[in-house]
């Protein structure tokens, strides 16, 4: 493994930032940090970097243990979330930067540069500096700093929360495609769900300090080992007496069991539209969204909230109508334990895909 930490501790005064945190990851991997703010991520990616020192645990990179070394001896190359480029010098210059405060010599930084200019695609923005240049761009020329003294290992902390919808999306595209490219070992941190599910290798999911889940995006979202992450990834509504909805009566074995259901579980319509009414709810629209490829649908079941999609193919649905509802499955927790259950009323139910 190119990175391995074992039980690594953070403690602020008396908030526990990270706890007991463990995980290795593969050289080559992009990994990305994902979980709500304040959850820890950061905290561990300046660990890594060197810029925090850990209460407790190791950081062993390709098979050195870091702890006690400082951050230009780690092999790293971090790059922050707004630049934090030399306002008074170019785009080569910045990008030089770190090479000759290594005192490379003279003809291999020009060298390198250039190397850097091409892979970021900012041949012809040489001369200019951070001011004159687009948030995407400052950002490039960030990345490229970052990877001028061929480090190891690339930190990424927020790298597109500065930076325009639009000209994140492409940029998102350029770093997978960078590092699949240079094949260097990459973390990064991001609270951007849609983010980490596009980039990352894997996901680690950080949540008050420490590690929920790791895996790839797919088994993360399919099958996930806990309550929060289950609430987490996606969108979901938690049903507090899930054994109040039908076909999922038998819930009520298990006291202290809530239900997380996601849209995709969900069917919903008018009654010409489903053939096994007795598995159905009857519910009303309180608001339709559109998205684009598909409409967001909450439906009120009683006092119960539900949030589905709705074909753009399909009649469309208004405020205030009466609708049946098929549940076809929900995520069922306690504090002891977690499953999926399918709608028992349901005559062929469907595969299970979470």
């Amino acid at each position: 493994m190119h990175v391995e930490v074992t039980g690594l501790n953070k403690r602020f005064g008396e908030f526990q930032a990270v706890a007991d945190v463990s995980f290795s990851i593969a050289k080559g991997q992009l990994i990305g940090l994902l979980g709500p703010s304040g959850g820890g991520k950061t905290s561990i990616l300046r660990m890594l970097a060197g810029l925090e020192s850990p209460d407790s645990g190791d950081i062993v990179f390709h098979g050195q243990r870091v702890n006690d070394l400082p951050p230009q001896e780690r092999g790293i190359g971090f790059v922050f979330q707004n630049y934090a480029l030399f306002k008074h010098m170019t785009v080569e210059g910045n990008i030089a930067f770190g090479l000759e405060v290594k005192k490379w010599n003279k003809a291999k930084i020009k060298e390198r540069v250039a190397e850097l200019v091409e892979l970021t695609g900012l041949s012809g923005f040489e001369k200019r500096y951070p001011h004159q240049l687009s948030g995407g761009q400052r950002q490039r020329v960030a990345f490229a700093r970052a990877l001028a003294p061929e480090p190891q290992l690339l930190l990424l902390d927020e790298p597109f929360a500065a930076i325009d919808a639009k000209i994140r999306h492409e940029l998102r595209s350029w770093l997978r495609e960078m590092i699949d490219r240079l094949g260097i070992t990459s973390i990064f941190v991001t609270h951007d769900q849609d983010e980490a599910i596009e980039v990352a290798d894997e996901i680690m999911i950080i949540n008050k300090g420490n590690l929920e889940q790791k895996g790839s995006p797919w088994e993360i979202y399919k099958d996930p080992k806990t309550p929060f992450v289950a609430g987490f990834i996606g969108e979901s509504t938690t049903v507090e007496d899930i054994s109040a909805l039908k076909g999922f009566k038998e819930a009520a074995n298990w006291p202290g069991t809530k239900g997380l259901i996601r849209p995709e579980y969900i069917e919903i319509g008018k009654e010409n539209e489903f053939t096994l009414l007795s598995a159905t709810e009857t519910g009303k629209v309180s608001h339709i969204h559109f998205r684009g490829s598909e409409w967001l649908v909450e439906v009120q079941i009683g006092d119960i909230k539900l949030v589905t999609y709705r074909s753009l193919e399909k009649s469309v649905l208004q405020v205030g109508d009466e609708v049946h509802v098929l549940i076809h499955r929900a995520y069922l927790f306690n504090n002891k334990d977690n499953w999926v259950m399918e709608n028992s009323l349901k005559v062929d139910p469907l595969p299970v895909h979470i």
